[in-house]
């Protein structure tokens, strides 16, 4: 299976920097980006948005996280942020996004919770899920839904649980996932591997 169109023969310097950064940081040689060369501009913004969203390590919440500082992303950790791209992209079914935002779930996650993520096992049947984290998953589902139905109810519940830095965080977490979901999607993208 390919993608609908190929990568561009001639990718400008600056965008294969931009490749071998997210090559670095996948792991693997992704698709997406270098189709993404066709059109620079969707390059660079899609490679600032990746860059600079939460990621739950060194770069991003973890590390603000568990020294408390006013810097940290709160609850938003690893395993939180984790759980937020793979609800997600189990929400939008797409095969690529399943995989790479599943690598390395077993470090995080148990086989159950990784049902209920799925979609095979009810939230209510998972124990080991915090209200926050449950709260979490549903916020990611109901922000992956076609239409887009929030009820103030929702929003106070949200607000009870999280920081407004947290929502934030968990809104652009979710939204990133959608955004790359639909692009692949969208080129045809085959999933990796």
């Amino acid at each position: 299976m390919e993608a609908f169109i190929p990568p561009p023969s001639h990718i400008p310097f600056y965008i294969r920097i931009g490749l071998w950064l997210a090559r670095r940081a996948a792991g693997v040689d992704l698709l997406p980006p270098r189709l993404l060369a066709w059109y620079p501009k969707a390059a660079i913004s899609s490679g600032i948005l990746e860059a600079l969203i939460a990621h739950g390590d060194a770069h991003g919440c973890a590390h603000g996280c568990a020294h408390g500082g006013a810097h940290g992303d709160g609850r938003c950790d690893e395993r939180l942020l984790k759980l937020v791209r793979m609800t997600v992209s189990f929400t939008v079914v797409c095969p690529f996004c399943m995989g790479l935002n599943s690598a390395g779930w077993e470090k995080l996650l148990t086989e159950d919770e990784l049902l209920a993520l799925q979609g095979r096992k009810s939230l209510d049947e998972t124990p080991t899920f915090t209200p926050q984290e449950r709260l979490a998953i549903e916020y990611a589902r109901l922000a992956s839904q076609t239409p887009l139905a929030f009820t103030p109810e929702f929003g106070v519940r949200l607000r009870e649980q999280f920081t407004e830095r947290e929502i934030v965080i968990l809104a652009t977490t979710a939204a990133q996932v959608n955004y790359w979901a639909r692009l692949i999607q969208a080129l045809g993208c085959p999933p990796v591997g």
